[in-house]
């Protein structure tokens, strides 16, 4: 039988989603709790794997197992084997044509910025720190240009494996609530490190140190050694994952708590 899960974790104290020899892992720890629930190893893949420091508020993953198990007894059996930083929310059995990463339509993350002249003792791992003042609106005007398909070679890692860098951005909202500013991205998938490098680049452009039209001058220069700085993950949140209608998976939106 193949499960579809759904978790929510802290990405402070992991090297990323994906298992590491030399750190923990969000990958390790799942697999550990839910072996003990199916009393047999279980190797999980997910729709989207994080960095180091990055969080989740809905990761969708998938396992098989031969282990017969109400829908409940794989969330609390799990949640029980689990640190508090990781936790279960939901279960499903699903068919075999159901896969976390390639069947994905699309993805959503949040990045949130704490924009003030003193760092936060509360949001250290919650929120990106800025001490220049942005303008969100210079940033919303820059995102605009990026929205649609493109090369997004300038805004991923140089060491990216996926084997196109054209992706589609079907949304890229700009809000300040306060002292914070969030960015909320969708699309039909992301390239290694392309948030982090957009929102990099947009943080530039509202401290002024650019023109909005920047962000379209390195999309099409489709060169990363010619882009902006990275943004660090501390603020980077994975959102929501789209599937299929037949799958019939919960429909959540889950965003940071305390924004």
């Amino acid at each position: 039988m193949r499960i579809a899960l759904g978790l929510e974790y802290d990405g402070a104290p992991y090297c990323g989603w994906q298992y590491q020899d030399h750190s923990p892992s969000v990958q390790a720890h799942l697999e550990k709790a839910l072996a003990k629930v199916a009393n047999h190893f279980v190797r999980v893949t997910c729709a989207g794997r994080t960095d180091t420091g990055v969080h989740a508020t809905e990761q969708v993953i998938h396992f098989d197992s031969g282990a017969v198990r109400e829908t409940h007894a794989w969330v609390l059996g799990a949640n029980a084997n689990l640190p508090d930083s990781i936790r279960v929310l939901w279960a499903k059995p699903v068919s075999d044509e159901f896969h976390a990463r390639f069947g994905a339509m699309r993805r959503r993350y949040r990045y949130v910025i704490l924009n003030r002249p003193i760092r936060s003792a509360l949001l250290a791992h919650r929120a990106v720190w800025e001490y220049r003042p942005l303008d969100e609106r210079r940033m919303a005007e820059a995102a605009q240009l990026l929205l649609g398909e493109h090369d997004f070679s300038s805004y991923r890692a140089l060491a990216c494996q996926a084997k196109s860098p054209l992706r589609t951005l079907h949304a890229l909202d700009v809000t300040r609530q306060g002292e914070l500013v969030i960015l909320d991205l969708e699309a039909n998938a992301f390239l290694h490190h392309m948030v982090r490098n957009i929102a990099g680049v947009l943080m530039t452009i509202g401290a002024g140190e650019q023109a909005p039209r920047w962000a379209e001058e390195i999309l099409h220069l489709r060169d990363r050694t010619l882009g902006g700085v990275t943004a660090p993950p501390t603020g980077l949140y994975l959102t929501g994952i789209d599937y299929p209608e037949q799958f019939d998976l919960p429909k959540v939106s889950r965003l940071p708590f305390v924004w």
